[in-house]
């Protein structure tokens, strides 16, 4: 329990510190920094093409979203993530021990070793992949859906909505994903922040106040246009449609897409909204409320 107890507290200490680095100094690969320059890339490109013009540039929780942005993206890691991924990490390799089993000998195959441009296409379909898969869990599991339900209850789409979502969704996510990735080795840090950023700047996008659906490539990439009905408050079934996260390509093969018609004014939300609550506090406590 010791052991455990010291990950718990190394964790908090080493993120602080890295935390406190990425503010104080910057480098090419600077998470903080990097979101930064995302977020006013988008959010200008939002400015200079409005596809909704009446749309507010501050539109409706604008300061809602920046603050989710921020806080998922760096304070929840501190908060909890980065302490429970390495005790949970930890736990996996303490009970395969008990079957003389390590982690590296479970591998299906090392995509790390692979040419570089390779591996780093691999990882990024294998890990979207299983987004798709754990984004439409989030839909059809009804539990898994009232901590779904923070990132649908927005009303007016903007860049920074694509961080709306409850604490507990990024620990479904890691924890669904975490045994897959395993199986298939990994890359380097570097190269994941690569395929992050990539990722990051393909959400941001989806969720913009822009009109793009990037022409034949709408059939590869999530794009504004196909991202607007997955948000849209009447559905064409129970579940929703269109769960790509950086990639359409899933929704085309699995029969998952739907555009009917340009999305650019449709109502969205989901029934009962008014139900939902409307302050950052509330909505992080609303799954654990009967």
């Amino acid at each position: 329990m010791e052991k455990y107890i010291d990950i718990f507290i190394n964790s908090y200490s080493g993120y602080f510190n890295y935390l406190k680095n990425e503010i104080l100094y910057w480098n090419w690969n600077n998470y903080f920094y990097g979101l930064i320059a995302i977020s006013l890339v988008v959010w200008l490109l939002e400015i200079l093409f409005p596809w909704r013009k009446n749309q507010a540039i501050f539109r409706k929780d604008f300061w809602l979203d920046l603050f989710y942005l921020f806080f998922n993206f760096f304070l929840l890691n501190l908060i909890l993530l980065i302490a429970l991924s390495n005790v949970s990490e930890q736990l996996i390799n303490d009970f395969l021990s008990l079957f003389g089993v390590q982690l590296a000998s479970i591998q299906l195959f090392s995509i790390s070793e692979l040419p570089k441009p390779l591996a780093l296409l691999l990882f990024f379909l294998i890990s979207d992949f299983l987004q798709w898969n754990v984004h439409r869990l989030l839909h059809m599991v009804p539990f898994l859906w009232k901590i779904h339900k923070t990132h649908h209850s927005v009303k007016e789409m903007g860049f920074a909505a694509h961080f709306r979502y409850n604490w507990m969704e990024p620990i479904v996510y890691k924890s669904i994903l975490y045994i897959p990735i395993i199986l298939v080795g990994g890359v380097n840090l570097e190269d994941v922040f690569i395929v992050h950023f990539i990722s990051i700047a393909i959400g941001h996008l989806n969720h913009a106040n822009l009109g793009w659906d990037y022409g034949f490539l709408k059939y590869i990439f999530n794009n504004p246009k196909m991202h607007i009905w997955h948000h849209s408050k009447e559905l064409p079934n129970k579940y929703g449609v269109n769960f790509g996260i950086s990639l359409s390509l899933w929704d085309y093969l699995f029969k998952t897409n739907y555009i009917p018609s340009d999305g650019r004014d449709i109502e969205l939300g989901f029934n009962g909204e008014n139900k939902f609550p409307k302050d950052f506090i509330a909505q992080e406590f609303y799954p654990l409320k009967k």
